[in-house]
């Protein structure tokens, strides 16, 4: 007989520990996560209200006041690009170094945030300043839509500035702030403000553009400055190492800045594939989104018509941006990228053969938005997980400088030649097609340097 007890089973009455997430000098409860994204999104939905109407409402007042597509072209494509070739590397390269009581990043939003207002503010005015110079400088009897188209342009180049400005820090904000494990799913949450924005424009505003654009230019400068404002006043950064450079003295002043800067950024392949792959990514979408508007108008949609497409358009991809942001966290953002690339291709070069009947423009259309929509949510953090997370906005501003020089240059191309075919919008469906394929082979030959490098579980973007 066995006389041993067997001893009780222990319990362990010591509480869990917390749950919390780290980024940086930053650590998170479950509450004060939520919190972050609540307040990064708030601003993010006025942010996204300011992208989603700003452009269309601009692209039908240059409809209205005869400008070509050329003109449009240069107005909503290339001088965006312009800007972003000067300012952009600038303010990422001076954000990623810059050490202050505020953090590197939300000093530049307090900056550029009121320019962006009141720039938004000039151009609701712009066509009846641009009267009132016309009227008194000259005689009254036709040439006020040049002058109103001067009138537009600055205020527009103001505004391209600050928001270009701008936009170089906030990605590199949530890269900052956001713990890498949520990026994606961020992300996702914040494709979705973005397409809800999208929608409550399109379905139930973009019929006002012709009558009360200056009231939408007002309104949406007034939500943009209203929501990144509190956005900015309640989001805190954390503290960041110097940015060391080897002989530091061989890189001083404006000149050696610039050296070093394009030192940095391409002297590694890696990177310069990467930065290939995105911009043809991105240019890939550009000849239908930058021209959709006028498709339909050549179709005899209504601008009414056309917002509720595009807010159907929105309606699915909002249903997909979630499940998008999970996918990307739990495969990799570039295997996503590839995949949805791929099928994007396939249905632009359907839509150059069948979108000319308007029958079938809503089908295509309605396609290729959720598609590209697919493309920008499921990659939305690439850059994030490729690029050397201190450097961040610093690369991250080079691959926009070379999308900058491209789109600069395509975008006119695109309207040139629509000009010359007298208005064929159905090729635009046939370069985004071939653009596609290129876009896929690249991103292929990137997935591949990625898998070298560590992959999932091993990377470690190259120094």
């Amino acid at each position: 007989m066995n006389n041993q007890t067997a001893a009780p089973d222990t319990v362990d009455d010591r509480p869990a520990a917390p749950r919390s997430w780290s980024v940086g000098t930053l650590t998170y409860s479950p509450w004060q996560l939520g919190l972050l994204f609540f307040w990064l999104l708030f601003g993010d939905f006025a942010w996204s209200m300011k992208d989603r109407s700003i452009a269309p409402v601009a692209q039908n007042v240059l409809m209205m006041f005869r400008a070509s597509s050329l003109m449009q072209s240069i107005f909503l494509v290339s001088l965006p690009a312009a800007v972003g070739l000067i300012i952009g590397p600038v303010i990422s390269f001076s954000s990623d170094r810059h050490r202050g009581r505020l953090g590197r990043r939300i000093p530049y939003l307090i900056a550029t945030t009121p320019i962006a207002v009141l720039a938004m503010i000039g151009l609701g005015f712009s066509p009846a300043i641009g009267r009132y110079l016309h009227h008194a400088l000259s005689s009254p009897h036709g040439g006020s839509n040049e002058i109103i188209l001067i009138s537009f342009g600055l205020f527009w180049s103001l505004f391209e500035i600050s928001t270009v400005a701008a936009n170089a820090v906030f990605g590199a904000l949530v890269n900052d702030v956001v713990p890498q494990q949520f990026l994606g799913r961020f992300y996702g949450l914040f494709r979705a403000l973005s397409l809800i924005a999208a929608i409550v424009f399109n379905k139930f505003l973009i019929g006002y553009a012709k009558t009360h654009y200056s009231l939408l230019f007002i309104g949406v400068g007034l939500i943009y400055g209203i929501g990144v404002s509190l956005m900015i006043a309640t989001v805190k950064e954390g503290k960041y190492p110097l940015v060391v450079t080897s002989d530091a003295e061989h890189y001083r002043g404006l000149w050696g800045q610039a050296r070093l800067y394009l030192k940095e950024c391409f002297s590694n392949r890696y990177y310069v594939w990467v930065t290939f792959a995105l911009v043809v990514s991105a240019l890939a979408f550009l000849p239908v989104n930058t021209f959709s508007q006028p498709y339909a108008v050549s179709l005899h949609f209504s601008l009414k018509t056309y917002g509720n497409y595009l807010a159907e358009t929105y309606a699915i991809s909002l249903c997909l941006t979630f499940g998008l942001g999970y996918l990307a966290d739990r495969f990799h953002p570039l295997r996503l990228g590839i995949a949805s690339m791929a099928i994007y291709g396939l249905v632009a070069i359907a839509g150059g053969v069948y979108s000319a009947d308007a029958r079938f423009f809503p089908v295509v259309f309605v396609a290729h938005g959720v598609l590209s929509g697919v493309f920008f949510t499921g990659t939305a953090s690439l850059g994030q997980r490729l690029f050397p997370k201190l450097r961040y906005a610093q690369f991250a501003s080079a691959a926009g400088m070379a999308g900058a020089v491209a789109s600069m240059i395509f975008a006119p191309v695109v309207g040139k030649y629509l000009d010359f075919t007298g208005h064929l919008y159905r090729l635009t469906f046939l370069m985004d097609g071939a653009l596609a394929v290129f876009a896929v082979a690249l991103l292929l030959m990137v997935y591949s340097k990625f898998i070298a490098l560590g992959g999932d579980q091993a990377y470690v973007a190259p120094s």
